[in-house]
């Protein structure tokens, strides 16, 4: 069976859905191929502290009802060492930004009941895709899907399947170059039953190792410890994980963690990865399809809704001008904000870790941190990367009050 788009988008994560929803708002038609279930996007678990701007996009195209509703907004955050706390007033030093509370989870909700409230085309469970023709002026996409043989034939193709899809292995290996960077640590991710004992993140640099206090909503907390990239998770039961958040992120004032059933336990390993270029021919990568930064700085989310930003501005000006320049420097100008996040995530990073075999590490860490907390210069620079820089692509500025199909 054949079909004619104007996009074809592979991956119905945030990027590919938050893509679909800017061109089907601008009048570009696509279609989204995912090889999961909608239950299974719908109920995998992932973080999602939202910047600035990407909290913005979700309400100027239409995603926030839930999102103002549930989310947690915040003003500042808390590092903790040496047994003391610092609040960084990060909305007081950047303008007024802030950062935002709301899963991924949630967000791949929305814009899949958004899509499907439109009728716009969304597949589900599909197998053997295949990219074919990137080169030329009508890409193709082949599939299968309920026993059929699917072909996509389009002008561009977006993709968004992520670190493991098939998008970044169609680009020829000799034009691609990759960098990648293993971290020497890993995250055991908590998951409780407990209402949170914060209202502002708590990020906790200790000579045990890095800890993070989050928050899913007034009911359920996240934390989140360093451990060993090996770690066997059952050498943490709830006894010792709630002694080690505690010790963690002790101060001196005898603040206490509440504590709750845990219910999930999971261990992240932590890796820089970035492919270049982010496009080839009429194939454009966008979120983990092309890069992957540790999650200390939470940038993977806010990376994939800049690039698909920046891409809805190459394609929508395309089709309104028949100008290919914006499309044509995808690559270039979001590679320069993916490296800048990059550098960003390790830096965070390597303030926060703990490595027990270099006690001259820690000490650098801990002037870094006193520097971090006591000059207003570091502290407004630090902030101004957490909460997010504005995006190179602003096209839902232009197209948020559009009624859908004009």
């Amino acid at each position: 069976m054949d079909t004619r788009t104007q996009v074809g988008i592979v991956g119905a994560g945030p990027a590919g859905l938050l893509l679909g929803r800017l061109l089907e708002l601008a009048g570009i038609e696509s279609v989204i191929l995912e090889q999961r279930s909608r239950e299974y996007c719908e109920h995998r678990l992932r973080a999602g502290m939202l910047e600035h701007y990407t909290a913005e996009l979700l309400s100027d195209i239409g995603l926030d009802e839930r999102l103002r509703r549930q989310a947690f907004v915040h003003d500042g955050f808390e590092l903790r060492f040496g047994g003391e706390r610092h609040r960084i007033p990060m909305a007081d030093l950047t303008g007024g930004c802030k950062a935002v509370m709301y899963a991924q989870t949630e967000i791949v909700k929305d814009a899949i009941g958004a899509r499907v409230e439109t009728g716009a085309p969304l597949h589900f469970e599909v197998s053997d895709v295949r990219l074919d023709g990137l080169v030329g002026d009508r890409p193709e996409i082949r599939y299968r899907h309920e026993g059929c043989e699917h072909t996509i034939r389009c002008d561009a193709i977006a993709g968004c399947d992520g670190f493991h899809g098939v998008s970044r292995p169609s680009i020829p290996a000799d034009v691609l170059t990759t960098y990648s960077r293993d971290y020497p640590f890993a995250w055991l991710g908590i998951l409780a039953e407990v209402e949170p004992s914060t209202f502002e993140l708590l990020y906790g640099a200790h000579e045990n190792g890095f800890a993070l206090h989050s928050m899913r909503s007034s009911q359920i907390s996240r934390f989140y410890l360093q451990v060993r990239p090996d770690e066997d998770l059952a050498e943490w039961p709830d006894d010792r994980v709630w002694e080690e958040l505690q010790a963690r992120l002790a101060t001196d004032d005898a603040w206490t963690l509440a504590q709750g059933p845990i219910t999930k336990k999971d261990v992240t390993a932590m890796r820089s990865f970035v492919a270049e270029p982010m496009q080839y021919g009429n194939l454009f990568l966008a979120g983990d399809a092309a890069h992957i930064v540790p999650p200390t700085a939470a940038k993977g989310l806010n990376l994939a809704v800049a690039d698909v930003c920046l891409l809805a501005d190459g394609l929508v000006t395309w089709y309104e001008t028949g100008d290919r320049s914006l499309l044509e420097s995808y690559s270039e100008v979001a590679l320069k904000r993916v490296w800048r996040a990059q550098q960003f995530s390790r830096a965070m990073t390597s303030l926060l870790h703990h490595d027990p075999q270099d006690n001259m590490d820690a000490r650098l860490q801990r002037a870094q941190l006193d520097e971090l907390v006591t000059s207003e210069a570091a502290m407004t620079a630090f902030c101004h990367n957490y909460v997010g820089l504005p995006f190179a692509g602003r096209v839902h500025h232009s197209v948020r009050a559009r009624p859908l199909g004009v």
